[in-house]
């Protein structure tokens, strides 16, 4: 029997004509377990994967629109939260980890970052009025110094989830070899290895179920906050050269993808801001991306399992923050989705920080997507760099 070689254009055209078949990436599993990946890449046409978790490279740029008299802003914020004023007249950029201006941060230790960048994003998809507030130094053609003013989303000129860094292909679980419990990105840690945080779908992530990067780059159209998005370019500190397992898939923190998407047509259930006591503050994300069936390749790439995927134990007592680049062991998401893992001669509990069944939920709002509504796959203009050989 032939082997299956199918094109972008192809699927696209299946999905047109409404023939497209599509499971999501959890389905396809089960499909690949039951009948190979030869037979899979025949019967399927499109896989949808799915996260939602913890994004912190993340903001959107807006256009406040102008005023009367006209203003060249120098300052902005939100809601008190600082943004970035240093583009045109009335631009800024709101950074989702920006904390609110008044915050005491650590200085009241562990600090609880009650309102930031990421929560004025949610508060605007969610349809609330924000503060917006201008400074600036004044100009002939810009002559107002100070303007405050009251906006929501839908009265905002221009509007854009714009993320340097997102869908973290893999990443690392993380402990506290130490003697105090520490407060992290990954959550709180108790002292003496005492519990294990990790942030991934698995299975369901979406640069999981294409390890080598074959079917996404500039241009591609994905899930993105519940709205249509594409992917950009790739991420800040994307790393396809990370260790990688026989079946191609990272042993620890690789690739990544930036990605934009129009803030308007975004959902309050996919975008959320979180406090991240004694660190930080976030933002949760929806994000899925649809994966082409070109080949029994891609198929059998789908068809990855939790249990195939392995990930490091970092110490984040000492290794993460000394940059130490010490790896105490490993670990697969099938053992840390199970609720506890064996450390250091005992079982400890597992915490994730992304939701698998939001994740779950994403995939298949995508599958509906292409099923129901004709949602087709954007061409990758240029791939994301890759493994070198």
């Amino acid at each position: 029997m032939a082997k299956v070689k199918k094109s972008f254009e192809e699927i696209n055209e299946r999905i047109r004509s409404g023939k497209a078949v599509v499971l999501t990436a959890d389905e396809m599993s089960d499909l690949v377990d039951e009948v190979g990946p030869a037979k899979a890449a025949r019967e399927v046409d499109v896989v949808t994967t799915g996260t939602f978790g913890m994004m912190c490279s993340s903001g959107a740029m807006f256009n406040f629109g102008h005023t009367t008299p006209k203003i060249k802003s120098a300052q902005v914020w939100f809601n008190d939260v600082p943004t970035y004023a240093g583009l045109a007249a009335v631009d800024a950029y709101l950074g989702a980890t920006e904390p609110k201006e008044d915050d005491p941060l650590n200085r009241v230790y562990p600090g609880r970052f009650l309102y930031g960048g990421a929560h004025v994003i949610e508060d605007l998809v969610a349809g609330k009025a924000i503060n917006v507030r201008v400074k600036a130094y004044g100009t002939d053609c810009y002559p107002a110094k100070n303007v405050e003013m009251e906006k929501t989303l839908e009265q905002m000129p221009y509007a854009v989830l714009l993320n340097p860094r997102n869908a973290y292909q893999n990443y690392n679980c993380a402990v506290n070899l130490g003697e105090r419990t520490i407060y992290t990105y990954m959550g709180v840690l108790k002292p003496d290895g005492g519990n294990a945080n990790y942030c991934s779908a698995g299975q369901l992530s979406p640069l999981l179920n294409d390890p080598l990067y074959r079917t996404i780059g500039l241009g591609t159209r994905i899930f993105l906050g519940g709205n249509e998005g594409f992917v950009i370019w790739h991420g800040t500190q994307h790393n396809p050269n990370a260790r990688r397992s026989d079946n191609g898939v990272v042993r620890s923190p690789a690739g990544t993808i930036a990605v934009l998407g129009d803030l308007k047509g975004m959902k309050h259930r996919y975008l959320r801001g979180a406090s991240m006591l004694g660190y930080g503050i976030s933002l949760f994300i929806g994000l899925g991306i649809p994966i082409p069936i070109l080949d029994e390749e891609m198929a059998r790439y789908t068809g990855v399992r939790d249990k195939d995927i392995h990930t490091n134990i970092v110490d984040y007592a000492v290794d993460y923050p000394q940059s130490t680049g010490k790896i105490i062991g490993e670990v697969s998401y099938e053992e840390l989705r199970s609720g506890t893992i064996r450390f250091n001669g005992r079982e400890i509990p597992t915490s994730p920080l992304s939701s698998y069944p939001l994740a779950v939920e994403v995939a298949t709002e995508l599958k509906r997507w292409i099923l129901e509504e004709g949602f087709t796959l954007g061409v990758p203009q240029h791939p994301l760099p890759g493994p070198r050989s």
